[in-house]
C-alpha cells in the first residue's frame, strides 16, 4: 500500500502559496491508518524505547496507538498552559511567530529512552523543541518518526546535523 495515495494536497491553505498536507484523508481510512501503525512499529524496533512522546495534537493520533500496542508509556508534549501538574516548557520559533510546548516534569525519568513521534515534519522547530524538553526531564531522545517529511524544508537535515535518528514513512515537498 502506497501510504502517499492517503494523503489529501490543499492549495492555499492555512495561506496562500502553501501546499497543505492533509493526514485526515489517511487516518478516516482504516485500512491505511493501519498500515501507517504498523509502518511506524516496525521502523520503532531499531530503537531501545522506555516511552513514546508526541507533539500536541496530531502526532497523539498517531503515537498513542504505537504505545498501546507495544505496551509504553505514552507522553503528552503539549501547547502552553494545557497541563495542570508541574512542567518543564521550552519556547521556540515558529514560521509565523513563536511558541511553547510542555510536558508534565514527572513524566520521564532520568534515563528514559524516548521515541517521538508527529504526524509531519517541516523546518523541524517543534521537533527540536520536543527534543530540549526530553533533554532537560534527563531523558535521552531514541528517534523521530514522522508520518510525512517535507524535505525540501529542512527539519530533517537540521535535526540530523544535531545527533538525533530520523525515520520518516512519506516525503513530499514542502511548496
Amino acid at each position: 500500500m502506497n501510504l502517499k495515495d492517503f494523503i489529501r494536497s490543499i492549495p492555499d491553505y492555512p495561506k496562500k502559496g502553501i501546499l497543505f498536507r492533509d493526514i485526515t484523508t489517511l487516518i478516516k481510512d482504516e485500512n491505511a491508518f493501519r498500515e501507517c501503525i504498523d509502518q511506524i512499529i516496525e521502523r520503532s524496533k531499531k530503537y531501545k524505547i522506555d516511552k513514546i512522546a508526541a507533539i500536541e495534537s496530531r502526532g497523539f493520533v498517531f503515537a498513542s496507538a504505537v504505545s498501546y500496542i507495544l505496551k509504553k508509556p505514552f507522553i503528552m508534549l503539549r501547547k502552553k498552559n494545557k497541563l495542570p501538574a508541574d512542567v518543564h516548557s521550552i519556547d521556540f520559533e515558529l514560521e509565523y511567530g513563536t511558541a511553547t510546548i510542555e510536558v508534565h516534569k514527572d513524566s520521564i525519568n532520568k534515563g528514559d529512552s524516548v521515541l517521538i513521534i508527529d504526524d509531519l515534519i517541516a523546518t523541524g522547530g517543534t521537533a527540536e523543541a520536543a527534543a530540549k524538553l526530553i533533554e532537560i526531564s534527563e531523558g535521552n531522545v531514541a528517534a523521530f518518526i514522522f508520518a510525512i517529511n517535507l524535505y525540501d524544508l529542512g527539519g530533517s537535515n537540521n535535526l540530523a546535523k544535531r545527533g538525533y535518528k530520523i525515520e520518516n514513512l512519506m516525503d513530499f515537498p514542502g511548496h
